[in-house]
């Protein structure tokens, strides 16, 4: 065990993804018949859960190629601390095994347990993690987000006596929009969590790759821009994360403070409807152990 203390995540740290959306669907609303997460005011959503069950099946399929890649350049040393307890088709009655005594084969075995904690509904058990290390938060449209209707088509018969024609489902879009969603690494629990700096070494290799390794037929172009990554100098943190969120913000371009006041702005058309910044202002950075964009270190 003094081996895992020593190397436990020692600094906090802020994170802020930009998502761009074309033509996808991000995230379906199971309340709204899985089309794009949308708030009254036209913003889209991302949600936290759905983009760590990305990370999860990168890190869960021991056979993929991502996880090859992100295990090599982690430079990871134990496989068998990188299972996934969120796992598909996951059997309680092991883990409820794993939990017997002081649940060190539980904490030491599911590296999402350590990173994000967990939702394992067990009995009589106080030695589980509850809230892990790692927390996303929702990822927000900066503009609204205009959801449009298609079909599928299908050469099979869709009527009786016919051999092709429109397939009876069909499903939502969001054209263009550009996500913010930040996280944070809260070093003050690691020592609760056993959380190492492999862990998260781990998480910053999968992130770049969370869209580009889980695509599917409605989520064919969603890509991460840029993936901040902000290490402060303490484990409470050395500065503001509103003020490295905020200083990080793309912002629209040719739309007035009134608008964005009234939310009167029209949907975006393209990445060019906003300006990015690349750089943190000179007495922010000063703050920082580190600063980085993950996208430039796959």
């Amino acid at each position: 065990m003094s081996e895992k203390i020593d190397n436990l995540v020692d600094k906090r740290a802020t994170g802020l993804l930009i998502i761009e959306v074309r033509n996808s669907n991000p995230n379906g609303d199971p309340d709204r018949e899985s089309d794009p997460r949308q708030r009254q005011n036209g913003r889209g959503e991302i949600s936290p859960v759905s983009f760590k069950r990305k990370l999860r099946d990168l890190i869960d399929d021991k056979e993929g190629q991502a996880w090859k890649e992100i295990s090599e350049l982690a430079k990871v040393k134990d496989k068998d601390r990188f299972y996934i307890l969120e796992h598909r088709g996951r059997d309680r009655e092991q883990i409820e095994k794993e939990l017997e005594g002081e649940g060190t084969e539980f904490i030491s075995k599911y590296w999402d347990g350590r990173v994000f904690g967990n939702t394992f509904l067990e009995k009589g058990k106080s030695t589980s993690i509850k809230t892990g290390v790692v927390q996303f938060g929702l990822g927000v449209s900066i503009s609204p987000v205009c959801v449009s209707r298609k079909t599928f088509t299908n050469k099979s018969g869709v009527e009786e006596g016919k051999d092709r024609g429109m397939a009876p489902l069909a499903y939502r879009i969001a054209e263009h929009g550009v996500y913010c969603m930040p996280f944070f690494v809260n070093a003050a629990v690691a020592h609760k969590t056993q959380c190492t700096k492999e862990d998260i070494t781990v998480l910053l290799k999968a992130v770049p790759r969370a869209y580009r390794g889980t695509p599917s037929m409605i989520r064919s172009m969603v890509e991460i821009r840029y993936a901040w990554y902000m290490e402060h100098k303490s484990a409470l943190g050395s500065c503001s994360d509103f003020a490295l969120i905020d200083a990080l913000t793309p912002k629209r371009t040719g739309d007035t403070d009134e608008q964005r006041k009234e939310n009167t702005e029209k949907p975006s058309t393209s990445w060019d409807d906003y300006g990015a910044p690349k750089e943190l202002p000179k007495e922010l950075r000063e703050k920082l152990n580190d600063f980085k964009d993950l996208m430039n270190e796959q």
